[in-house]
């Protein structure tokens, strides 16, 4: 039976780092969040925010919607809001790559570029007066429960299915929280023991797609204790590494996968033993214009 694109969102594959990884006691997973249609792991929660929207009723096709995004979670919508017939804006800073840009412009969104001064902040803070002005509707990925349960009921249950629930560890980059607030919930019903280690940036450090918030807005879907443990990574390590994951692992994907994995790697160096799944949150080729692969 064919398929549509959205039924194809979902069920990546997890692999064993073949190199990096030195430890022989402990197994180091990725989980190629790339092979989703969208080329991220924001398909799952751009799919369940615009489908659970639609059943509610709040919104249709003659709403405005508008997202603040720096960039995978914009693909997703622009994506999967065009295959639903919905129109969006979509918000971004304007030093993102032109190759996110094009790609939700190529899906049909109308691309809104803020000052790279204000940076996501300042492109948060237009979409809401968007909304509180001119009657347009957000999905605010940051506040929308929605978001994280994409991957309480997909990512998550994927992990503990293809690990045979022998998973101790998991890793992420925290950007907007949803995938990290998901998939802890979910482990942590299955093994309360499993550790949920979140990434973020050291002071300073300007990594697409992991944040250190500030407090104003600190995404209001991030619950804390569902965190174990943060480890910090700098620019240079989350670049050298997705450079390292793509020639040694031939993972090709984008800085903040680089991230996760410097900080998994750390992690690995201090076990004896473990399973430790590692997110790998997108592709490579919408980094193609920047220095990234330079």
């Amino acid at each position: 039976m064919p398929k549509s694109i959205l039924d194809l969102i979902g069920h990546t594959p997890l692999v064993e780092s073949r190199t990096l990884n030195t430890n022989p006691n402990v197994k180091l997973l990725f989980k190629l969040e790339g092979h989703n249609p969208g080329g991220s792991v924001k398909d799952r929660a751009a799919l369940n925010m615009i489908k659970s929207g639609l059943d509610r009723g709040d919104f249709d096709r003659n709403s405005k919607l508008i997202e603040a995004t720096s960039g995978n979670t914009g693909i997703a919508l622009a994506m999967i809001a065009g295959s639903f017939g919905l129109n969006i804006e979509l918000v971004m800073p304007e030093n993102s790559t032109k190759e996110r840009i094009q790609t939700m412009r190529a899906y049909g969104a109308t691309v809104t570029l803020t000052s790279v001064d204000v940076g996501i902040e300042g492109a948060r803070d237009y979409a809401e007066e968007k909304v509180k002005n001119e009657g347009f509707i957000s999905f605010n990925q940051f506040a929308n429960d929605d978001n994280w349960k994409a991957h309480y009921e997909s990512t998550g249950p994927e992990i503990w299915r293809d690990t045979e629930g022998e998973v101790t560890h998991f890793v992420s980059a925290m950007g907007t929280t949803g995938t990290i607030m998901g998939v802890s919930t979910f482990l942590k019903e299955k093994n309360g023991k499993v550790q949920i280690v979140g990434v973020q940036p050291t002071d300073g450090a300007s990594i697409p797609g992991i944040r250190k918030w500030p407090e104003a807005y600190l995404p209001k879907i991030f619950d804390a204790r569902k965190v174990d443990n943060t480890l910090e990574v700098t620019q240079d390590e989350a670049m050298d590494m997705a450079r390292r994951l793509a020639k040694e692992e031939g993972i090709f994907s984008g800085m903040s996968s680089g991230g996760a994995t410097a900080a998994a790697l750390r992690l690995v160096d201090t076990l004896e033993s473990g399973v430790v799944v590692s997110i790998i949150c997108d592709r490579g080729d919408r980094y193609l214009s920047s220095d990234l692969f330079q």
